[in-house]
């Protein structure tokens, strides 16, 4: 998905073994913009863009020139609130239309990741690797190896095989819609210190409407002992309302108020960026000042907390050996080989979470949570324990399972007849079904409070419009008034027709469900529809001979 102006029509990539097929549509800006050209209205705008289509598309991928794809990257990050979707943003090093190019690897595999794989941030993919987009920096204006993520190992590395780091992705905990932030403050900068630099220039820089400044300072977020006049300028601008954030000069590693001219900034007002990057420090620093309705004191705080996975503060907790469990059962098995002992990884954790999900029990999922086990992961039919979860409306373990960065977009198995297709007669009994979201396991057993609570968290049908209508039409000719509900709650327009043009209200008086009848028509379905036969809801009940159907229908007011 690119840009908002003129939209070609979908596209088709081969089928790759192991994966889904993916099928895109390309949209483009009007005119192109070159990278270096970039500013934060146009990081706003893609933001924007990606708000409009969301829930149109499994993923986005972002063409976007080197030179600032690191800035956009960060900035998108926190501009993209609740992000439950994967975005990538990629390029090339040359240009698309060469032969050598590095594009067409690195847009054709972002495709595939984003067509296949849920991991909810905003990424950066270049030569091979797929990094979280602010953890990145431009590291080579020649090599295809161009990024960089100095202190996060790639979440993807693209080989004969995708591995995937599951347990690195940074997941939104919260129970809360996508959303996309207002515009971006753009009443920050950078600051580079040097030996010998000007209280002058340290001072000009500081005033207003500067509100929010980067300083990049020596090592582990060193200034010089000697400059009392620099610290002085500093701790001015701090008690004025300006956010200084110090992140080191160096390419890896982070700040540290350990040393005496580290603890000199500390005191003086200046806050740590810990290992933040530039471009993260200063695209956070605009995202945080923009917020109106945070305080001074909620800003500062929120630059030092970690809110898209962009810096690593404060020394990790104690906790179990994430390999002891699997360790010991791979002895067991006489399993030594590291590719063997990560396959075992996925199989064993998937079973054990889903008999904990069964059983209701948080606590063996928390238990399984602190030895490795990634919360999100897939059985072999691709279903998670948020799948099951919603299987059994079990609501606690729901809740649990999405404040701990459980997906509501993830997919089952591609490959046979939904619940929604032809073929399933009995609506009230579960089917062994394939290509679900959470959401259409909710609906397909009537779990409405779950159902409630998936939507609040931004989960939507993925339904074609006709499946939808056919799934309406069969609930109103079996008078299934849980499945309207259901449907309803889940999104669905209780108007859609199905492929013949028959609304659920034809249905419904077809089969001389009264109830039914009642809840359509209160709930602005049309008596004047007319089928692929030319036929109202009215003609139907009166060829039918229904007359207490007949008489609702007249007397209706839409």
């Amino acid at each position: 998905m690119f840009g908002s102006s003129s939209e070609l029509a979908p596209l088709v990539l081969p089928k790759v073994d192991g994966m889904q097929r993916v099928v895109y549509s390309i949209t483009e800006y009007d005119p192109l913009l070159d990278s270096s050209n970039m500013t934060m209205m146009d990081w706003s705008s893609i933001a924007n863009d990606i708000q409009q289509a969301y829930e149109f598309y499994d993923g986005f991928v972002i063409l976007h020139g080197t030179d600032t794809m690191s800035y956009t990257a960060s900035a998108l990050s926190f501009l993209l609130e609740n992000l439950d979707k994967t975005v990538i943003i990629t390029g090339a090093q040359i240009s698309l239309f060469e032969v050598r190019s590095d594009g067409i690897d690195n847009f054709l595999t972002s495709l595939l990741i984003a067509g296949n794989f849920v991991i909810p941030e905003v990424t950066l993919f270049f030569n091979y690797k797929l990094f979280r987009g602010n953890r990145t920096t431009k590291i080579s204006s020649e090599s295809f190896h161009a990024f960089e993520s100095p202190n996060v190992p790639p979440l993807v590395v693209a080989g004969i095989h995708m591995e995937v780091d599951y347990r690195s992705i940074f997941r939104p905990c919260t129970i809360e819609k996508f959303t996309v932030s207002g515009e971006l403050n753009e009443n920050v900068g950078l600051l580079r210190v040097f030996p010998s630099i000007q209280t002058k220039t340290v001072e000009s820089f500081l005033k207003p409407p500067m509100e929010g400044v980067v300083i990049q300072t020596y090592g582990a977020g060193n200034m010089p002992t000697n400059r009392s006049d620099l610290v002085e300028v500093l701790s001015e601008a701090s008690k004025r309302g300006v956010i200084i954030i110090n992140i080191t000069q160096c390419s890896t590693g982070c700040v540290s108020n350990l040393y005496e001219t580290g603890k000199l900034l500390y005191d003086a007002g200046v806050m740590s960026g810990f290992d933040m990057t530039p471009e993260a420090a200063l695209a956070k620093l605009a995202y945080v000042l923009s917020k109106t309705e945070w305080d001074l004191a909620t800003k500062r705080t929120m630059m030092e907390n970690n809110l898209r996975g962009e810096l690593t503060c404060g020394i990790k907790a104690p906790v179990l050996e994430d390999w002891d469990l699997v360790d010991a059962v791979a002895r067991s098995l006489h399993i030594s080989s590291p590719r063997e002992v990560k396959m075992l990884h996925s199989i064993l954790f998937p079973a054990m979470l889903g008999s904990a999900v069964e059983k209701g029990d948080t606590d063996k999922i928390a238990e399984l949570k602190g030895y490795g086990a990634d919360l999100t992961a897939p059985n072999s039919d691709k279903r998670t324990p948020l799948h099951i979860a919603c299987s059994l409306g079990n609501i606690k373990v729901v809740k649990y399972l999405l404040l701990n960065g459980a997906s509501v977009h993830m997919k089952d198995r591609c490959g046979s007849k939904s619940p929604f297709e032809e073929g399933n007669k009995d609506l009230n009994k579960p089917s062994f079904t394939f290509d679900q979201t959470p959401l259409l396991d909710a609906v397909k057993c009537d779990h409405l409070d779950v159902i409630k609570l998936l939507k609040r968290c931004g989960a939507h049908l993925t339904l074609t419009p006709n499946q939808i209508g056919c799934q309406l039409c069969r609930a109103a000719s079996y008078g299934n008034m849980k499945r309207l509900l259901s449907l309803q709650a889940a999104g669905a327009n209780l108007s859609q027709p199905d492929i013949s043009g028959r609304t659920s209200l034809h249905l419904a008086a077809m089969h001389n469900h009264e109830e039914i009848v009642k809840f359509l028509l209160a709930n602005g379905v049309s008596t004047k529809t007319k089928d692929m036969m030319g036929f109202t809801p009215l003609d139907v009940a009166e060829k039918m001979g229904h007359t207490e159907i007949i008489k609702l229908l007249k007397s209706a007011k839409n």
